[in-house]
């Protein structure tokens, strides 16, 4: 089968490489432009771009994918099959329509739960027990057309982003060529969504990144492992006279503590352990403002001036 791939993100990488290596025949690959970055604004690659290049495969970077000038050059490719995933624009019905066999879009939620760009996220914020991939009939509403396979996993308590992508994305290559596979036969069905169920899973903003110690433990707990290890949810400790950033990337929950938000619980070789609104958390592994990822056990004993938390 010719596929075009759109998609941008590390998730969407590691599914066209999975992709390249099936009996499909990958004839262009679309991807966001490069970014300027940092403070020295250096180009940004989308990890797409750099799959793409890895695999010699045509590649194309347009502003907007549905401009008609771009639809134009896609047309030679003659594509059976459009395979969207994580790739960051609407695409219009002037692209919809192209392919023989329509446009399919992978998602890492339980649809009609979490639509919109940050499923995974939203998903582990909400505390979900469990998630999972659909893959769908693309439709000009986002993330509203017919399942066409759908999966879902456990999500234990202590899972991270880190964590859950991976699984997600296996599971991603999986349903993929299945539905490859079904659409080629003409055996596929449809489901349709039930839209008066539909959850939504905007993009996150950089504050909800700030830990608030009022909320509870589990809330915070949900936060953390939501941002891990990237942004990372953030605190503020004042270090001597200095005022530095920390960031959360593992923790656990100790329900039954009650003491005002931010106080230092315990803080040694007990391990740290914060109050927060409603219970408190034990920190597992933290990174300072210019430092590495480290232990909780390795920044306490390590740590030799006087410490406290700026809520």
């Amino acid at each position: 089968m010719r596929i075009v791939f759109f998609g941008t993100s590390s998730f969407a990488a590691e599914v066209l490489k999975q992709l390249s290596r099936s009996n499909n025949t990958l004839v262009a690959v679309v991807t966001k432009p490069d970014r300027l970055q940092g403070r020295h604004l250096h180009s940004s690659f989308p990890p797409v771009k750099e799959t793409a290049l890895a695999l010699s495969l045509p590649l194309f970077q347009p502003e907007k994918a549905s401009d008609p000038a771009f639809v134009e050059q896609l047309l030679p490719f003659n594509a059976d099959l459009f395979v969207v995933v994580a790739y960051g624009e609407i695409i219009k019905k002037n692209l919809l329509d192209m392919p023989r066999l329509g446009c399919i879009n992978i998602h890492a939620s339980l649809l009609p739960q979490f639509r919109g760009a940050a499923p995974m996220q939203r998903a582990l914020m909400a505390g979900a027990e469990e998630t999972g991939i659909s893959i769908i009939a693309m439709t000009p509403e986002m993330d509203a057309g017919d399942i066409l396979a759908i999966e879902s996993i456990p999500v234990p308590q202590e899972m991270t982003l880190c964590d859950l992508e991976p699984q997600l994305q296996a599971l991603s290559v999986k349903l993929l060529l299945r539905v490859i596979e079904q659409l080629d036969k003409g055996t596929l069905k449809r489901t349709p969504q039930d839209h008066s169920l539909a959850t939504f899973a905007p993009k996150l903003t950089p504050e909800e990144e700030k830990i608030e110690w009022t909320r509870s433990a589990q809330e915070i707990h949900n936060q953390i492992r939501a941002l891990s290890p990237t942004p990372g949810a953030w605190c503020q400790l004042k270090l001597g006279n200095e005022l530095k950033r920390l960031k959360i990337k593992k923790s656990i929950i100790i329900p039954n503590e009650t003491a005002p938000p931010g106080t230092f619980l315990s803080f040694g070789k007990e391990g740290w352990i914060i109050a927060c609104g409603k219970g408190a958390l034990k920190l597992l592994q933290v990174q300072l403002e210019g430092k590495k990822t480290m232990s909780a056990e390795e920044f306490t004993r390590g740590l030799h001036i006087s410490i406290s938390m700026q809520l």
